[in-house]
């Protein structure tokens, strides 16, 4: 059984803890960063080396920082979470996977599934605890992704026949929209399928999967930030990460330069496309007024064909007329003859009938 929620906010990590205390959660996975692409995703709910408490009073609840363990892609945080008013302690695990892209996949199912099982051998998903609080930015992609590839393979567990899609179907009728992409569903196809061999007896298959994630090397991103910078953001105080890389001592700037090459080439997909758009759009204008013209053209020359052979004295209502539309087309007082009388005037004589 999970939670799955969206990001806390300024104003909502206060609730977001009273919840994990009610639910009597032992773990809580965050699959997302707090800055992603120059946007704030999530605020800094659980604190850091240099600040070693949170206290929220709203709801009478206090978070103090105990250890943590940095990996290249993953970060497990060890949280104490106390009651300020009871005065009662329990120990939360935080497992922060900082390297999964909003609206895509990890880098190898490897590289998951070492971190689905490191979540797993902590034993806070066990069922004596209470429901895991699994989060990323809207809780739906990335955390669906994470929770449908856990549940089948816990099914597969047990033997039981898995329908993927039936499975992902009613895991929606909980939580709408669950799985964003069609690379997220593809990846976890892919993944159960590598998760499965392990339930088939390879022993080494985990230790592939740790080498292939390369867990152990230094971290790429900034996955345990030193120091949180306060920002006013939309009218509320939001906590950044400030970049720093741990080891060689570098700064930031890789995942600084990644976001935006990332961000450029997005900018110039979407750019490329609204100028496709814009020409096809111009195109379509273009023969629209064609077609216009030479509808219209043609409505002229069928007006002169029918003013030039239109017998004398048809009375006809026109499309337009210069002293009003549609007026009725009398004849002309000049020839006060009409057809009938003309026609009776040049008629030949009768031949007389002797009796």
């Amino acid at each position: 059984m999970y939670i799955l929620t969206q990001g806390p906010l300024p104003n909502t990590g206060c609730h977001f803890w009273l919840m994990v205390w009610q639910q009597k959660t032992k773990a809580v996975v965050m699959l997302n960063r707090i800055v992603e692409k120059e946007s704030v995703k999530c605020a800094q709910y659980w604190p850091t080396k240099d600040d070693q408490e949170m206290l929220f009073k709203e709801t009478g609840f206090s978070v103090k920082f105990l250890s943590e363990d940095v990996k290249s892609y993953y970060t497990v945080h060890l949280l104490q979470l106390g009651n300020t008013n009871s005065g009662e302690t329990r120990t939360i695990s935080h497992f922060h996977y900082t390297t999964w892209p909003d609206f895509g996949v990890p880098e190898s199912p490897a590289s998951f599934l070492n971190f689905l099982f490191k979540v797993r051998e902590s034993g806070s998903l066990n069922p004596e605890h209470g429901p895991a609080v699994i989060h990323c930015s809207a809780g739906i992609g990335r955390s669906g992704t994470f929770s449908l590839v856990d549940t089948c393979l816990v099914l597969m567990e047990k033997g039981d026949d898995i329908n993927i899609k039936q499975l992902l179907l009613n895991m929606r009728k909980y939580r709408m929209g669950l799985i964003q992409t069609p690379d997220q569903l593809r990846f976890s196809y892919m993944t159960i399928i590598e998760g499965a061999k392990l339930l088939k007896g390879d022993s080494n298959i985990q230790k592939r999967w740790k080498e292939l994630s390369k867990e152990d090397l230094c971290p790429v991103f900034d996955h345990s930030p030193t120091k949180v910078m306060t920002e006013k953001y939309n009218g509320n105080r939001v906590g950044l990460e400030e970049g720093k890389l741990a080891g060689d001592g570098h700064t930031g700037l890789s995942s600084k330069v990644q976001d935006a090459l990332e961000e450029d080439s997005t900018s110039a997909l979407r750019k490329r496309l609204r100028e496709d758009r814009k020409a096809s759009t111009a195109q379509k204008v273009q023969q629209m007024k064609q077609r216009l013209s030479e509808t219209e053209r043609k409505r002229k020359r069928l007006w002169r064909w029918w003013c030039c052979v239109r017998p004398e004295g048809l009375s006809v209502r026109t499309p337009q007329h210069p002293r009003g539309r549609g007026r009725l087309d009398t004849p002309r007082k000049r020839g006060a003859q009409s057809c009938r009388t003309r026609g009776a005037a040049h008629a030949a004589p009768l031949p007389k009938v002797r009796t």
